[in-house]
């Protein structure tokens, strides 16, 4: 994989900010372990050669449209639960937690975003779960205990698991294998996945670790780089090294596309 020119200018990534308060009455403790982690997302797409800009609501001042129109890509990270109503599902299904709708306006106005613009994109657990939702697809309101598991034991910040790559996928591609650890904190998954995507990572009892758009028969262009990961590569564990290879690769498509987000 090709390093970008450190002497070239550092493009624009966009990354919304998380929303909700930590310390509001009642918040859930992953509301926290999320506003934390998104401070590392921030700091891998420096390490990758980026910039990040923090993307807000409009009402906090300049309007979103004018935020999104430099980047050059796009990740969404981590937090609470997406609305179900937005899937068709149960909204008041006692496993969910920290249910945001400024959250959910804000993350599905970057996503159609990226996708209408055709620009890279990297959806991480709740960012890859958003973006099979606004594909027409749906998630699992809450996963079955398996011989796999997805969300931490008490007193741990992360389960870790392996997954299975699938080859010739984006991911294999990325990680040069087909098999790696990952770090896991969900209670939710993909179940039907939505249209134009395709999974390129499973966990060994099945469970949907990673998504890509893929070009359809008949389409008039290529898809965009558009890849969603369950795992969260931002964390220091299983291994140090697994971290940073996503957000290259996500710059590495913003380098060769120099037009991208300029529609056919």
């Amino acid at each position: 994989m090709s390093t970008p020119d450190p002497t070239a200018s550092a493009p624009l990534i966009g990354i919304p900010v998380r929303l909700s308060d930590a310390d509001a009455p009642g918040a859930d403790q992953r509301v926290l372990e999320a506003n934390r982690i998104f401070d590392d997302v921030v700091a891998l797409i420096r390490a990758a050669g980026a910039e990040p800009v923090l993307l807000r609501p409009s009402e906090d001042g300049e309007p979103l449209d004018a935020q999104l129109s430099g980047c050059r890509g796009f990740v969404v990270p981590g937090g609470g639960d997406v609305d179900p109503a937005l899937y068709g599902a149960d909204p008041n299904h006692p496993a969910l937690y920290d249910v945001n709708p400024a959250q959910d306006r804000l993350d599905t106005a970057v996503v159609r975003h990226a996708l209408e613009s055709r620009l890279p994109l990297l959806g991480i657990c709740r960012g890859m779960q958003l973006l099979n939702i606004l594909r027409g697809g749906t998630l699992h309101l809450d996963l079955p205990e398996t011989a796999v598991r997805h969300e931490p034991e008490p007193g741990h910040d992360w389960a870790v698991h392996e997954v299975a790559l699938s080859a010739g996928s984006k991911v294999a591609e990325v990680f040069g294998r087909d098999r790696i650890p990952v770090s896991s904190g969900h209670h939710q998954a993909v179940d039907r996945v939505g249209d134009g995507l395709r999974v390129s990572a499973r966990a060994d009892d099945g469970c949907v670790e990673a998504v890509e758009a893929h070009t359809e028969a008949g389409a008039s262009h290529t898809a965009a780089w558009t890849v969603g990961v369950q795992w969260h590569p931002e964390a220091f564990v299983p291994s140090a090294e697994l971290r940073l290879p996503l957000f290259r690769a996500l710059l590495e498509q913003v380098h060769a596309e120099p037009r991208a987000g300029v529609r056919s």
